[in-house]
């Protein structure tokens, strides 16, 4: 594994979701460039036999890190306490590492399986910031939230930098920082990715996710992880690097999945990024 990040973020290095299909090719690598995985605890808690053993095995030597699905930070019903609860002994249980979820609603009456805009405003800043300080007081550490990806934003009356961060602050938790969500938000609402990536608090980054997307047409760009990294999206990840340092990243894939080597390979990009400015850093130093 590479000996990088290690500092005050939860985990280093470079990391990759872990499916329940990759369990069984892991434990027949001699070698993985992974330093880190990151599980959905949906798909995990409660889960037993045959699959539970595997999941303890791996997280007892592997470090991990939760990604949250249906939180619903910004919808209107209660959150979801009984549930937090689970989560809480979760991470517990299996060593988590960081708990993260999406600036987002995603239920309405019931589960709409998609992540939608909370509206740019003042009072949806106060609002979501309440539920995540109450979300950190059950689980017993802080969280991170992620920026998303939008495709409408209704009701705006703020940019998104500036609600992201007001919301950071007001909640007073971490960033969850995704590469792609800042890239398709930027062909799709045509603001500029960097400057939007430079006024973020580098400081309150836990980790990152890169991932592809779907080009729908020359103005329109769907998050969906169902594709390689392409170029722009790589180039951002490296000026994020040079901006605020090296932070832990992770590679997002979630359908049209390659083999695992193939994975690997890609995630292997990431860490050759990372070891450049290790280097680089180290070289400043000794002059």
């Amino acid at each position: 594994m590479s000996d990088i990040c290690r500092n005050t973020h939860p985990v280093h290095g470079t990391g990759l979701g872990l499916r329940r299909a990759f369990i069984g090719p892991f434990a027949d690598l001699d070698h993985t460039p992974i330093d880190f995985m990151e599980v959905a605890p949906e798909n995990w808690i409660d889960v037993g036999g045959k699959f539970g053993r595997r999941f303890r095995e791996i997280t007892e030597t592997m470090p991990m890190v939760c990604h949250g699905l249906s939180l619903d930070l910004g919808g209107t019903a209660p959150l979801d306490e009984a549930f937090l609860h689970k989560v809480r002994h979760f991470l517990d249980t299996y060593n988590i590492r960081c708990y993260s979820e999406h600036l987002s609603y995603c239920a309405d009456e019931g589960h709409l399986y998609d992540l939608m805009p909370i509206p740019f405003t003042g009072d949806a800043v106060k609002y979501v910031a309440e539920r995540i300080l109450r979300v950190q007081d059950i689980i017993g550490r802080r969280m991170a939230i992620e920026n998303v990806s939008y495709y409408a934003a209704p009701g705006q009356e703020m940019e998104e930098i500036d609600f992201i961060n007001a919301v950071l602050q007001e909640a007073d938790c971490d960033l969850l920082l995704d590469v792609n969500n800042i890239y398709v938000n930027s062909i799709n609402h045509r603001y500029d990715a960097v400057g939007f990536l430079r006024a973020l608090p580098g400081e309150r980054i836990a980790y990152a996710h890169i991932a592809g997307h779907y080009v729908e047409a020359e103005d329109l760009r769907v998050d969906t992880h169902g594709a390689n990294v392409i170029d722009p999206v790589w180039d951002l990840l490296d000026k994020a690097y040079d901006y605020f340092g090296v932070f832990p990243t992770l590679l997002e894939r979630d359908f049209n999945i390659p083999p695992l080597n193939e994975l690997l390979a890609e995630a292997g990009h990431i860490t050759r990024i990372q070891q450049r400015y290790l280097v680089q850093t180290d070289e400043a130093v000794r002059q």
